[in-house]
Formats: C-alpha cells, sequence, structure tokens
C-alpha cells in the first residue's frame, strides 16, 4: 500500500505532466505558424512525451490500488514576442517539474517508500535529460538562431527528432 501522501503528489504530479503536454503543444502551435516546422516537430514529440509521463504514473497508482483522480488542465498562460521565448519558457518549466519529481521524491524517501522511490528514479534521470535539452536549445538558439542558415540547420536538425515512447518497467 502508498503512503497516503506519495499517492497524493503522484496524482497531482499526473495533472502536471498533462499541463505539461498541452503547454508544449502550444509551443508547437506557435512554431508552426512561423513557418518552422522542425521545431513545432520537437515540441509535437515532447508533448507526446508529457502525456506518456502522465500515463506512467497513473498506471503505477492503478498498479498499487490507488484510484487516480483527474483535475481541470489549466490552459498555458505563456505569451509569445520572439523565438526564443518558448525554449526560455520550456527550460524553466522543466526546472519546476523537477522540483516536483523531488519533492514526491523526498516524500517516498520520508517514509521509506523503497518501490516508489525505484518508480521516481527514472524520472529524476529523465528531468536530468529534459534540463539538458531545453537548456541546449536555448545555447543553439543564442548562437545561430540570429543568421537564416543557422536557424534553418536547428530546424532541420529538430524536424529529424523522431518520437520513442518510454521504455519505464512498472
Amino acid at each position: 500500500m502508498l503512503d497516503a501522501k506519495v499517492s497524493k503528489l503522484i496524482n497531482e504530479q499526473i495533472n502536471k505532466e498533462l499541463y505539461s503536454a498541452y503547454l508544449y503543444l502550444d509551443f508547437s502551435i506557435y512554431y508552426e505558424e512561423q513557418g518552422l516546422d522542425g521545431f513545432a516537430n520537437w515540441y509535437m514529440i515532447q508533448a507526446q512525451e508529457e502525456r506518456d509521463h502522465a500515463m506512467l504514473m497513473l498506471k503505477y497508482l492503478q498498479n498499487n490500488g490507488v484510484r487516480a483522480t483527474l483535475d481541470a488542465i489549466a490552459k498555458p498562460d505563456k505569451e509569445f514576442s520572439c523565438l526564443m521565448d518558448p525554449l526560455k519558457f520550456g527550460f524553466e518549466h522543466e526546472q519546476y517539474v523537477t522540483s516536483l519529481i523531488n519533492d514526491i521524491y523526498a516524500a517516498a524517501y520520508d517514509v521509506k517508500d523503497f518501490r516508489s522511490m525505484q518508480f521516481l528514479d527514472w524520472f529524476v534521470k529523465e528531468q536530468c535529460e529534459e534540463e539538458k535539452n531545453a537548456d541546449d536549445m536555448i545555447k543553439k538558439m543564442e548562437l545561430f538562431g540570429n543568421d537564416s542558415k543557422g536557424l534553418y540547420s536547428l530546424d532541420a536538425e529538430y524536424a529529424a527528432r523522431v518520437y520513442t515512447a518510454p521504455s519505464l518497467v512498472l
């Protein structure tokens, strides 16, 4: 049986992961409107990943006899004034999600919920990757984004990203 606080935090995180999917879908729409199909593709795949994170957490709760409760998903509220804005918002958001995952992990640690800690290990590692990717995108945009050929090259790089479902065993 999962600890009530840990279950509650994981359940809340499901909603936050679905919000992340909405946020990245909004980024994808913005970049599509700007004619940057590669950036749009990158964030569309990012939205799929976030949705899958929510599904993994949902399944974890179900596998442990906890009923998940779904809440309303907030509308993304970010306004974009330049191509860099979604990248910076994405990095800030990933840092926020990392803090949420860390909070869940700390709650599991406090009650010696080793099963949940093991489950969350994958998300801790994933967040490290997510923050690095977001930071790398900002750095590349700062280096190459003001040059049309550089922006074209970045867009082509991001267009090559393909979706891969997470391979976490529950």
